[in-house]
């Protein structure tokens, strides 16, 4: 009878229940078996990490202190700031130069098309008045007075947009917006991976200023000259400085054959490159001031004929110098501003100024007669041929052709 029971008291509780209490025993029994965790004291160093080649890693880790009262423990807060403010003073002129550089290719376009309109418009009124003088009585002073008029408006247009070039202004925002783009990326990169000090902050806002007076926004007063007497290459950049601190190699990666191969570097984009560029764009100037007479002169000519023509609608003379003078005009006023001379000539210019900054960049660099003060040498040497669009082996065998002879460029870019 006592079996009976125990037994109907074991079927009348609940499967579930058992369950649960096995799994508590089980879970209980589990949860204090705590490994032997020995806590590390927190000044004891780093250990060092070992990747699956079996080198140590310790670039990361070299670069944080081992105690939390090591002055390296972050960059300088307040250089930070400094530098991220000159950053978005940076976007913010990039927006600025690419705006203001579509609002002036929007200028050029729509100049070229008025006058050019304008023009063909006033010398076939011009034609029609002089078509017309064979019929009596025809009403061609209204005709005459309004190709005088359409020509005059022509000729004022077409001096001012030669005056302000709007095709050269577009070159110098696009110029400007990429060198700006390029100098954010430049302190992003000193921002990553280095230590940015104050004499960063000054370099950076030496940078934007010089490149605020080469490219300047406003039209009055600060405006590049469109027409300057010589050729000189442009300059965006102001005066290098060696570097101010040393290096942690005792070489540096520079050698004897290197420092030869840069100094026939400076050769070549002095004697190749620069120089090709600045004969091209003195070129260029010479149509570039040839053309901007030329138009003007051009319509304004037209303006004369179309007069001559209500004075005495007989006369061939002034027909043809009315229709004639307008559609020369037309056609040089096309090849300027439709084939953007002006644009060519600022190209040509910046080009120039490109291979002179790598000259004085290098030169820096070779002056420095302790070479821990110099930029790394394997680095420099790619940078340069990276700019220059060429690969480390190119660049060693123009170096080295040039001792004898100059024969091929520096750049393969442009």
């Amino acid at each position: 009878m006592a079996s009976i029971n125990q037994a109907s008291k074991f079927l009348s509780s609940s499967p579930s229940t058992s369950y649960s209490s096995y799994m508590h025993r089980n879970i209980t029994r589990a949860s204090i078996q705590f490994p032997n965790i020995r806590v590390r004291d927190q000044s004891t160093d780093i250990p060092k990490i070992k990747s699956t080649k079996g080198f140590l890693v310790e670039e990361q880790i070299s670069r944080f202190p081992k105690t939390p009262t090591d002055p390296r423990s972050f960059p300088d807060h307040e250089v930070m700031e400094k530098l991220y403010t000159i950053m978005e003073a940076i976007s913010d002129r990039v927006e600025m130069h690419k705006n203001v550089g579509e609002q002036r290719n929007n200028w050029n376009s729509l100049l070229l098309t008025s006058i050019n309109t304008i023009t063909l418009a006033a010398t076939t009124m011009v034609a029609i008045a002089s078509a017309a003088s064979v019929i009596p009585n025809a009403p061609l002073v209204p005709l005459n007075l309004a190709s005088s008029f359409m020509f005059l408006a022509a000729t004022a247009m077409l001096t001012i947009m030669n005056k302000i070039q709007p095709s050269q202004l577009v070159e110098e925002q696009r110029n400007a917006a990429r060198l700006f783009k390029h100098l954010e990326t430049e302190i992003q990169t000193k921002m990553s991976i280095g230590d940015p000090t104050h004499g960063d902050v000054t370099e950076g806002m030496e940078k934007v200023l010089a490149l605020d007076r080469a490219y300047p926004l406003p039209l009055i007063g600060v405006m590049l000259e469109k027409f300057p007497s010589k050729v000189e290459p442009a300059v965006w950049w102001p005066k290098q400085r060696r570097m101010a601190t040393k290096a942690r190699s005792g070489q540096n990666g520079w050698s004897v054959k290197l420092e030869e191969e840069m100094r026939e570097v400076v050769k070549i984009l002095e004697v190749k490159d620069k120089a090709d560029y600045l004969r091209l764009g003195e070129k260029a100037l010479k149509l570039h001031k040839g053309l901007a007479v030329a138009g003007p002169l051009l319509t304004g000519l037209g303006a004369v004929g179309s007069v001559l023509m209500m004075l005495s609608p007989h006369n061939p003379w002034a027909m043809v110098l009315g229709v004639m003078g307008g559609a020369v005009g037309t056609v040089v006023n096309s090849v300027q501003h439709g084939g953007q001379v002006g644009m060519v000539f600022e190209m040509y210019r910046s080009n120039a100024g490109f291979f002179m900054m790598m000259q004085e960049s290098i030169e820096l660099n070779l002056e420095e007669k302790d070479v821990e003060f110099r930029e790394n040498g394997e680095v420099f040497e790619m940078k340069v041929a990276l700019q220059l669009g060429r690969s480390l082996s190119e660049l060693r065998d123009v170096a080295a052709s040039s001792s004898t002879h100059f024969e091929e460029f520096g750049s393969k870019l442009f």
